[in-house]
């Protein structure tokens, strides 16, 4: 971490992209255990706010671990950022509990528009939105397994081009390595 990073976005995979469909899985245990270890590096190093869109799978993962941290650490803010208005309000029942819950914790919560979903330039100006008001991103995301995040990832890249803008990258090999399975015991 070359600067200090006080608003971080968080982004990844989605649920379904990883073949998790529920928040019992193993999995999600491993994954909020890697971002709990780098959120809590990065609040030793001067991180205030936790910025998400809140999408299902890593970014609600990131939420949920932010909320946790606030325990230990409640100077940590947690934002939901939303592309749209409505954002959610079409997934099944469960889901939209997740982000509920969410949205009731969170210290912010917005849209970059206020209009229900129109077209696929409100995801881009999310993105801009969200990078713009940031510096830095933590994607768990592995380029040897491409998903929905490479698209992210080349808007960062595009980004760091003419801004200064760390990137940091959780692979699937961090995953595996980042689980001790004696902290779970």
């Amino acid at each position: 971490m070359a600067e200090i990073i006080k608003r971080l976005y968080i982004s990844g995979y989605q649920g379904f992209e990883m073949g998790i469909f529920n928040q019992k899985d193993p999995r999600v245990t491993v994954i909020k255990h890697a971002l709990k270890r780098e959120l809590k590096n990065y609040l030793e190093n001067g991180l205030e706010w936790v910025m998400t869109g809140g999408t299902l799978g890593c970014e609600i993962w990131a939420g949920q671990v932010a909320l946790e941290l606030k325990e230990e650490y409640p100077e940590l803010k947690l934002a939901l950022i939303f592309p749209f208005e409505e954002f959610g309000s079409k997934w099944n029942e469960n889901n939209q509990l997740l982000l509920t819950e969410l949205k009731t914790k969170a210290d912010f919560v917005d849209s970059v528009s206020h209009h229900p979903y129109q077209n696929p330039v409100q995801f881009r100006n999310h993105t801009e939105f969200l990078l713009n008001h940031t510096e830095g991103s933590l994607l768990i995301y592995d380029p040897e397994f491409p998903g929905k995040t490479k698209y992210l990832l080349a808007s960062i890249e595009r980004f760091q081009e003419k801004n200064p803008y760390e990137l940091q990258m959780i692979s699937m090999d961090d995953l595996e390595n980042s689980y001790d399975f004696e902290d779970s015991v």
